[in-house]
């Protein structure tokens, strides 16, 4: 899981050196190829759509079916990645932490979707660091 999820906080650290919120998720399939990663880039690309779930799918291409891939992401995703994971069938979902937002896990927990949640101390921190420094940006982009 760690391996998985380094690819997540080095695109959460992109998009933080970048001026962006600093969530990172990359989508691989179950044998650990990675298939894209991205960031959280609403800022930099003046996209609300863009959240690192939405991205790293985005950037993984087109598949037939996604039953074989694990969503890995550095932050509990929101209601928007969640049908995300939801529609294309994704049936794992690793998570870096769930401690300074909780979004829609527990729900794709309840429709079958295997989650763990790490609980990193690098991601809780970034993210608190982030909220702390910016919390405009935060609550506009949770839609709060």
């Amino acid at each position: 899981m760690k391996e998985l999820l380094a690819t997540a906080i080095a695109e959460a650290g992109q998009g933080l050196a970048e001026g962006g919120i600093p969530i990172g998720a990359a989508l691989f399939t179950t044998d650990g190829e990675l298939l894209g990663s991205g960031h959280n880039r609403r800022v930099q690309d003046g996209d609300p759509s863009m959240h690192a779930e939405t991205t790293a799918f985005r950037n993984a291409g087109r598949r037939r079916h996604y039953r074989d891939t694990i969503m890995v992401t550095t932050l509990s995703p929101c209601w928007y990645c969640s049908g995300l994971v939801r529609q294309f069938n994704i049936p794992k979902v690793i998570i870096g932490e769930a401690t300074t937002f909780q979004g829609g896990h527990d729900w794709l927990a309840e429709n079958g979707v295997a989650i763990e949640i790490a609980e990193d101390p690098t991601c809780i921190k970034l993210m608190r660091d982030f909220i702390n420094s910016h919390p405009d940006l935060w609550y506009e982009d949770i839609g709060e």
